[in-house]
């Protein structure tokens, strides 16, 4: 038994793996092969996104896996401009479409904000709206479960107020270096499972020489520290590679991080995200 096999329970009994491939950055003709590597060297999570532009890519891996659907667990996310619901309900079924699969297992509105204002205005009724549409998806049977990504308290409440189905996801920037404990304990008061996206900062941790020697300590290398401090914390980690050999030694990180480590690793500032700065998630905001 590995990381690979070992998962957390949404509500209704859907299990979702606590290891995942993350696939942005993949581009959609590489994203197919990407998949089936992942699958083939035991991998049963599978996130991707509208805006990352490889749905196409990452349903035909899915598709030719070599595995039932059942045994996949797979991930999309409204694009983060849609917030409205005839447009979120459209874009729900143009995901499902472009996936060339009859479900998902889980969708996310990608963010509070569209991404060229992203932690500005005010889109507390747009996303109410959104929600909606991805409810209606989930009571259809078009969508196991679903959720939110870089929301943060305030965001997560407005969604509560009026909603049937409390979130059950909330995808998030962490990794060590950038850990939003207080956000992370909220999600975890609402039942509010929390994915790790970046879990490996982009790369930017790489270079921190605390945490080489950690890593050296274990006798691991800090890509698979990283991954394991994000499972310590009790979320799902998604750390994002089309390298096979990558991928394989991401899912050897069957050790334990001491709580001391823990807590070292938990209080580390560090979010240097060098060429990657730009992209709002990495902004700061």
């Amino acid at each position: 038994m590995t990381i690979l096999d070992e998962t957390y329970t949404l509500s209704k009994g859907v299990k979702i793996p606590k290891l995942g491939l993350g696939t942005w950055f993949i581009d959609d003709d590489k994203a197919a092969d990407a998949v089936r590597a992942a699958v083939q060297i035991g991998y049963r999570n599978i996130d991707t996104a509208q805006a990352y532009g490889n749905e196409r890519g990452v349903g035909e891996g899915v598709r030719t896996s070599g595995l039932s659907r059942e045994e996949l667990f797979v991930s999309s996310k409204l694009a983060a401009e849609i917030k409205d619901y005839d447009q979120a309900v459209a874009a729900i079924d143009g995901s499902l479409e472009k996936l060339g699969l009859d479900s998902v297992d889980l969708m996310l509105i990608h963010s509070p904000q569209p991404w060229d204002d992203f932690r500005g205005g005010d889109y507390a009724q747009g996303n109410r709206e959104a929600w909606r549409a991805l409810e209606d998806a989930h009571q259809a049977g078009k969508v196991r479960s679903i959720g939110v990504s870089n929301f943060q308290q305030h965001d997560l409440e407005n969604i509560l107020q009026g909603a049937a189905v409390v979130p059950h996801v909330n995808q998030l920037l962490v990794h060590a270096g950038n850990t939003p404990s207080e956000l992370l304990a909220y999600c975890e008061s609402k039942q509010i499972l929390v994915e790790a996206y970046s879990p490996i900062a982009h790369g930017a941790i790489l270079k921190n020489t605390e945490v080489q020697a950690m890593a050296e300590k274990y006798g691991v290398s800090v890509p698979q520290l990283c991954i394991r401090y994000t499972l310590q914390l009790g979320t799902v980690s998604l750390p994002k590679t089309a390298n096979p050999e990558h991928m394989r030694s991401n899912a050897e990180v069957d050790f334990e991080i001491s709580g001391a480590d823990m807590d070292a690793l938990r209080g580390l500032r560090d979010v240097d995200y060098g060429e990657h700065s730009a992209f709002p998630v990495y902004s700061g905001k």
